[in-house]
């Protein structure tokens, strides 16, 4: 996934500690493998090289990952889209080169999206990308989404107190001994952020601190807007709290696109879901 992964646990002794961290590192491995976009010979390769064709039949981790997806790009009426790839492989292209994408080749890659055309069948576990050259892409949900996993791996081996981070992305499962809950800070600027305590939830923050683009003399996150294909602009950091890592994830994406004025609409759509915004 491209970040450092970090356990905290509480465990009776050593031994059932570190049993417990390999098998949640090991659920962590099995996900990068099921959703990573890098891997030229990894399962969504496989899924992807079938875009235009017949239904595919895909791992849980797979089909779970991107059902939560199109539940996040209906709630936000598309401001979060799993299906952005032929897009963010251009952006990368143009990091590495230092040379903007030509208005038809962004013209033609955002004709190759739309979160409206995969097709999901429950029952059989397959996915159908409608469309030829379509690529998916769990950038902006697939570390929620493996935190997760690892959190559950961890309560699976009886061990409920803890907590996964994955880069900005938190999975926080019961608190620490004598205390209320796990102490995150929300927020880039020191002195100005915001400690939260939580436990029991996922904590995500997106901005473009770290990844962004200059195009023209204006900088760009590496977080795109479906809409025009280019990365969102002059949008504040964003950090979201939500019933797990998953949703939080995607929603911190989503609102980093929508913007403050745009959060309520969808944030009503995701109960128990609350943002905090840091203006740039």
């Amino acid at each position: 996934m491209g970040v450092q992964a970090r356990l905290v646990l509480w465990a009776s002794d050593e031994a059932a500690a570190r049993r417990a961290a390999q098998a949640a590192f090991e659920r962590l491995s099995a996900v990068e493998l099921a959703l990573s976009d890098w891997l030229v010979d990894g399962e969504l390769a496989h899924l992807e090289a079938r875009a235009g064709g017949a239904p595919v039949r895909v791992s849980a981790d797979l089909f779970d990952c991107l059902w939560r997806s199109l539940e996040i790009a209906r709630a936000s009426g598309g401001a979060f889209d799993p299906t952005l790839g032929p897009l963010t492989r251009l952006w990368r292209e143009a990091r590495r080169t230092g040379v903007a994408p030509a208005p038809e080749e962004l013209d033609a890659a955002r004709a190759r999206t739309g979160w409206q055309h995969v097709e999901l069948d429950l029952a059989a576990r397959t996915v159908r990308l409608a469309l030829p050259g379509m690529r998916l892409d769990f950038g902006a949900i697939g570390k929620g989404f493996g935190a997760d996993r690892a959190l559950e791996t961890l309560a699976a081996h009886g061990l409920e107190r803890a907590l996964v981070g994955l880069s900005g992305d938190h999975a926080l499962g019961a608190p620490p001994p004598g205390a209320a809950g796990w102490k995150l800070l929300a927020g880039a600027r020191p002195g100005e952020q915001r400690e939260l305590e939580l436990s029991r939830c996922g904590v995500a923050t997106s901005g473009d601190s770290e990844q962004f683009f200059v195009l023209a003399g204006v900088r760009h996150s590496h977080i795109l807007d479906p809409r025009t294909g280019l990365g969102v602009v002059a949008r504040p950091l964003v950090t979201v709290v939500a019933a797990d890592a998953t949703t939080a994830d995607a929603l911190a994406s989503a609102l980093s696109v929508l913007g403050p004025n745009g959060a309520q609409a969808l944030l009503q759509r995701c109960p128990g879901a609350r943002v905090y915004f840091e203006q740039p």
